[in-house]
Order: C-alpha cells, then sequence, then structure tokens
C-alpha cells in the first residue's frame, strides 16, 4: 500500500507499465465550463508520454467536434479523435447489433449525428429501436411517442444511467430518469450503453486497440468510473475533485487501484507509467 496519504493502493498490482489511459471529463478536466488543477498539464503530459489516451463523458448531448471545443475553451487542448462519449459507444453498439437499423431517438445532435454516421433512418413509424438520451429540453410529446413505441415492440436502448446532472442552477433530470418514466409506464427495462457498463470501456479500448491489463481508467464517481473500470479489468484512479468525496471511498464494497486529489497529482504516474504501489 503507498505511504502517500492521499493515496490508496487496493488491488494487487499487477506489475505492468501503463500503456494506455482512459479518462473522465466532467469532475476530472472541467467543472462545467471551468477547467479543474491540473487538468491542461494532465493532457499536454498524456500527449508528451506518447501512450494513447481518450477522454470518456456519458454526455450525449455534444458531439466530439463540440467538446472539443468547451475543452478548449477552458484552456484544455484534446483532438477530437481523443473523445469518446456515450452516443459514439452507442451508435457502434447498434451497428454490431443490427446494421443499418431504424431508431426514434429522444437526444441532441451528439446522439443523431452518431446514429447517422453508422447508416441508421431516424423515423416515428415501426422503428428497431427507441433509443433514449440527454436533452437540456425533454419533450412530453417525445416522452409519449417513446413510450407508445416501446409498448408496441420497438427495442428499448438508453445512452447512460445518470438520473440528474448539474448545472448552474442547480440539478437537471437526465437520461436515467426519464428512461424511469418510460420503464414504469411500459414496464420494460432499457439496456444502458454508458457507464458503469464495461462494454463502454471495451469500445474505448477496441477503439485504441489497447489491452486492459495495460490500461488506467481515471474517474471522479466510484458508482460509474471505478466500477466500469473495474468490471472491465483495468485498473483505477479515483480523483476526488468531483463527484465522490474522500470520506465516502469507504462506503463502497469495491475500491480503486489507487485515489488522488486531482488531476494534477498524477502527472509523474504519466510520465513514469507506474502507480505509486507499483514502485514498490
Amino acid at each position: 500500500m503507498s505511504s502517500d496519504k492521499g493515496s490508496t493502493a487496493t488491488q494487487p498490482p499487477t506489475g505492468r507499465a501503463i500503456e494506455t489511459w482512459l479518462t473522465d471529463m466532467d469532475g476530472v478536466l472541467v467543472h462545467e465550463e471551468h477547467a479543474i488543477r491540473g487538468a491542461a498539464e494532465f493532457v499536454a503530459a498524456l500527449k508528451e508520454s506518447g501512450h494513447d489516451y481518450l477522454v470518456l463523458t456519458n454526455n450525449s448531448i455534444y458531439t466530439p467536434r463540440d467538446l472539443r471545443a468547451r475543452l478548449l475553451g477552458s484552456g484544455i487542448d484534446v483532438p477530437e479523435e481523443a473523445i469518446w462519449t456515450s452516443a459514439l459507444a452507442t451508435a457502434q453498439f447498434l451497428a454490431e447489433q443490427r446494421p443499418y437499423g431504424t431508431a426514434y431517438v429522444v437526444g441532441e445532435a451528439g446522439l443523431t449525428t452518431a446514429l447517422h454516421d453508422i447508416g441508421y433512418v431516424m423515423t416515428d413509424r415501426d422503428p428497431d429501436y427507441v433509443v433514449l438520451g440527454e436533452t437540456r429540453t425533454y419533450s412530453f410529446e417525445a416522452i409519449t411517442r417513446a413510450i407508445r413505441l416501446v409498448s408496441a415492440g420497438a427495442r428499448f436502448i438508453a445512452t447512460n444511467p445518470d438520473v440528474s446532472g448539474p448545472s448552474q442552477q442547480g440539478l437537471l433530470p437526465a437520461t436515467g430518469s426519464v428512461a424511469a418514466l418510460i420503464q414504469a409506464a411500459t414496464g420494460r427495462e432499457p439496456y444502458f450503453v454508458g457507464k458503469p457498463n464495461p462494454l463502454m470501456m471495451r469500445s474505448a479500448l477496441n477503439r485504441l486497440e489497447a489491452h486492459s491489463e495495460t490500461t488506467v481508467m481515471v474517474g471522479d464517481r466510484m458508482d460509474t468510473d471505478v466500477k466500469a473500470g473495474l468490471e472491465a479489468g483495468l485498473r483505477t484512479i479515483l480523483v476526488t475533485s468531483g463527484s465522490t468525496a474522500p470520506d465516502e471511498v469507504e462506503l463502497f464494497p469495491y475500491r480503486p487501484t489507487h485515489v488522488a486529489g486531482s488531476v494534477a497529482d498524477l502527472l509523474e504516474v504519466v510520465r513514469s507509467g507506474r502507480l505509486p504501489a507499483e514502485d514498490a
């Protein structure tokens, strides 16, 4: 176990160097539109290391191009191709399950663009799937249509299970809340593609042609980021700059490989390619 008071090593070290990094975005790199301490330096260190990396987000509202612009506005330079969203993971999943299918979509540009790019047709006439994503303007009419289509036999997919999200005014209902509404009305449970489903981790690894044993997942939530990384066989780093507070870590029945205050504390880990517990 690391002697660093702010760090906790809890999984047996593999001895394998870190070759690939997956990192969450909100709560790790940014809070709303503001960069978290050390985020720009952390991304710069990843680039300098020469290792492959992806920034992951459950947010399906925005396209990678939109998110790149948002991060750049916060002083964090992440290439468009290094951003992997739950919308992209959902599109990839549907392309593998039912190529060139049809879907009724409740969501915004990030999701509709991803589905168009894999050859899906958007329709409300007997679609193969109802696909629910994040939106700031949930329509009662659209939700009602989704309920009727799911009841009529459309398969129910949701990009992520997050029940709420932050805004400058306070909490907002998110995909998980609306999915629960549709499930209550239809009796049909959705399949969630995003974190904590390890499927999203696997799709990211496949995108990078990376191996789980040499990859680390950095996140700020024990119940999504760490859980998804753990179930996908990755080593995990929890940063306490976001949702999960330091005193909450021990409340969970599983633990991260390492705990840090923020990504500012991970610069040497990036450069060395080793977690502190593996230096011993």
